[in-house]
């Protein structure tokens, strides 16, 4: 029924002189003044101007071609990216004049949402069209956020930070779960679940990953990060920096800060995280370790083959949690255009 697998992601650049063609690329039509676009580049500068996520994406496409070799599986695997080279209107294009006709395709993240979800909805049909007559039928893989094998990956990467603090904090440190800040309009489109799919799935997965670490009931944080909003639109909050600030206020000496909204670096988790997090945690005097994302972590590769196996075999779904299934077969009108608010009058 399926003979390729296309990964789905959003890209990054690769040298200096990607930067800024890449974060124009990211937010074309929003109305972000050039001067923000400066600054935002000035964080990649502190890493040559090249992000982690492509070669992080090259590492999965490698892991994964050999988990399918070892199932005896047989898809070719191709990979496109929303914003930055190699472009998904282009690997589409390849699948077309390989004869691919109908492919699966892997999205690099884990939970619904408009960014997350149908934006890359979007993405694919307009990739098929612009392919025209030939283009295969692309079928998006379900979302993760509960899977088995994504939450072991998260929860292995968690033990591995814990073992980086002091002896006598690990077994006190608070664990702090961070994903991308979205608009609350946004959240609540998402679905109704806790007020918004998005931020339910995203605290399921924090819930389920302290669980796997230090058992059912297990205390956790959420928190947001990588906010990029103009400031009289409403975000989701807290946001790391102010929440490890409050931490500290209440005497908390050591912190591990998982980044399990996302599911690979890049320079948002490196900058915010790596930098400005462990900055702030050095300000207020509180042990900080950041635990690695899902990557290629074999759990995690096993359980993208699971995804796959669902569609090809009919394989009976696996998932933890209470959520259940999302992004089977979903609905046109699913994870629809937030409407944003009018920004309100100062005058």
């Amino acid at each position: 029924m399926y003979d390729a697998l296309l990964l789905l992601s959003f890209g990054g650049p690769e040298g200096p002189d990607d930067v800024m063609p890449f974060l124009r690329n990211v937010t074309h039509g929003r109305g972000i003044p050039e001067e923000r676009l400066k600054t935002v580049a000035e964080h990649y500068g502190h890493f040559r101007g090249v992000s982690p996520i492509n070669a992080g994406n090259r590492a999965l496409l490698a892991a994964l071609r050999l988990e399918l070799g070892a199932r005896n599986i047989d898809l070719p695997l191709y990979w496109g990216n929303r914003n930055w080279r190699p472009y998904v209107t282009d690997a589409v294009r390849h699948m077309r004049d390989d004869g691919v006709q109908r492919a699966l395709v892997l999205a690099t993240s884990a939970t619904a949402s408009y960014s997350s979800c149908r934006q890359y909805r979007e993405d694919l049909a307009q990739a098929r069209a612009m392919a025209g007559e030939g283009a295969p039928e692309l079928v998006k893989l379900r979302h993760f956020f509960d899977h088995p094998g994504f939450v072991e990956a998260n929860a292995g990467a968690v033990r591995a930070a814990l073992g980086e603090l002091p002896a006598a904090h690990r077994d006190t440190a608070r664990l702090i779960f961070t994903a991308h800040s979205i608009p609350v309009s946004m959240n609540q489109a998402s679905g109704p679940a806790s007020n918004g799919l998005y931020a339910a799935q995203q605290r399921e997965t924090a819930r389920l990953v302290a669980a796997a670490v230090r058992g059912p009931g297990a205390e956790f944080d959420l928190v947001w990060q990588s906010r990029s909003g103009p400031p009289q639109v409403p975000w989701l909050a807290p946001d790391v920096n102010d929440h490890l600030r409050s931490l500290a206020a209440e005497g908390v000496a050591a912190v591990v800060v998982s980044p399990s909204g996302f599911v690979a670096d890049h320079i948002e988790v490196l900058w915010d995280l790596d930098v400005e997090a462990r900055r702030t945690a050095a300000e207020v005097g509180v042990s900080f370790a950041r635990a690695a994302t899902a990557g290629t972590h074999p759990a995690f590769v096993a359980a993208i083959i699971e995804l796959v196996e669902e569609r090809l075999s009919g394989t009976q779904p696996r998932a933890l949690g209470s959520l259940g299934l999302c992004g089977v077969d979903c609905p046109k009108s699913c994870c629809p255009v937030p409407v944003r608010a009018p920004a309100p009058d100062s005058s």
